[in-house]
């Protein structure tokens, strides 16, 4: 069978193109294709912004909420020791990637692709399809197989050239947490940018992990668990929880080819540089590649526009201010100025959690408290 398209991956940006073309095409046929059985776990943070769910509900999803408790409040600790501690614009939800995903990919199947279990190693792509390990044919192809991509590898994308391109993190499960209202965030001293994080989960526990938005930075297993144990005393993690992994943070332009195979989420470095939030981005991105890639030859071209109207003036402003908050000075003058102002408290979650800018306003308050000293 020669497919519509073929996406590889089905985490959250591989599903949300498959069902934006159930919605909107459904007399397209779609083949999912993941390396794992769901429901299965994702090494992530857990945390879905609700801007996510506007997504999920233009795509037709409307329940996924209700797998994860509300957390309406965001707290923010740097280590000098200036914080804030507000409600966020709009609640935002902790939903474990076991349930998150195994729901979008359901949603999906329910839309109309087929789902299969199959490792891709080898793909071929000729004038009028893509070959994908010689027996499975699709007029285009969706690379959403994360930030190792197979996919992308096969087109000749090669790894992140600099080391601040890439984050490292490590998570596992905590069986407390202290605030389950709350999503907390631990800013670390050190040469590099890091934090601590502990998001409450259904059931009593607890998210809790650490990451460092540079590999240079980041060291094995054990001294990332034991930074993690510095910053979040009491929260230990589960030893067989605790998982590592890699983030390719959108800072630089990345490889987006012309033709009929596209990328999206990991695979496109959908990474947000600030917070290490991926999820919006993915399904983001994957929504433009689900649309994009009903154009066959001409969907690369089509696909790399799409992504930079979407995208780039958020990664100007987020790249420039993830830059600037890797100076200490900054970041306190930053979590200062978002206690005490609301504006600038909500400019930073829509920068962080979504696809947000930098207002003038609340940026001349930020240097307002930076020039003070406050």
């Amino acid at each position: 069978m020669l497919y519509d398209v073929v996406v590889v991956g089905a985490g959250p940006a591989g599903s949300a193109a498959a069902l934006r073309i159930g919605r909107f095409a459904p007399e397209r046929s779609v083949l999912l294709l993941d390396a794992a059985d769901f429901p299965r776990d994702k090494t992530c943070g857990d945390g879905i912004a609700a801007q996510v769910f506007d997504l999920l509900h233009a795509l037709g999803v409307h329940d996924v909420e209700d797998l994860g408790p509300v957390t309406p409040r965001l707290r923010l600790r740097t280590p000098s020791g200036r914080s804030v501690d507000r409600a966020c614009p709009r609640p935002n939800r902790v939903i474990t990637r076991v349930a998150f995903d195994a729901a979008l990919v359901g949603a999906a199947v329910a839309g109309g692709a087929e789902l299969r279990r199959h490792r891709v190693r080898d793909m071929t792509v000729l004038d009028d399809r893509v070959v994908l390990d010689g027996t499975i044919e699709a007029r285009a192809v969706i690379g959403a197989d994360g930030a190792n991509s197979t996919v992308r590898r096969l087109l000749g994308g090669g790894p992140d050239e600099r080391p601040g391109d890439r984050a490292v993190a490590i998570r596992g499960y905590a069986p407390v947490s202290p605030d389950p209202g709350t999503l907390t965030i631990e800013y670390a001293d050190g040469p590099y940018p890091a934090y601590a994080w502990s998001f409450p989960v259904a059931g009593g526990g607890a998210n809790v992990g650490y990451g460092v938005f540079d590999r240079r930075g980041g060291g094995n297993k054990t001294a990332l668990t034991e930074r993690l144990r510095e910053l979040l005393p009491g929260q230990e993690p589960e030893a067989a929880t605790v998982r590592a992994h890699h983030l390719p943070l959108s800072t630089t332009p990345r490889f987006h080819p012309d033709g009929r195979v596209l990328l999206a989420g990991d695979a496109a470095a959908k990474i947000n540089p600030l917070t290490g939030e991926g999820i919006y981005d993915a399904i983001a991105s994957g929504v433009l590649a689900g649309r994009d890639a009903l154009l066959g030859a001409d969907a690369g071209a089509a696909h790399r526009a799409s992504m930079t109207r979407a995208f780039a003036r958020h990664h100007r402003h987020v790249g420039a201010i993830s830059r600037m908050a890797a100076r200490p000075r900054f970041l306190d003058a930053a979590i200062s100025a978002a206690s005490r102002h609301r504006q600038v408290f909500d400019a930073a979650v829509e920068l962080g959690l979504a696809q947000g800018t930098v207002p003038p306003a609340a940026l001349a308050l930020v240097l307002g408290h930076l020039v003070l000293g406050r």
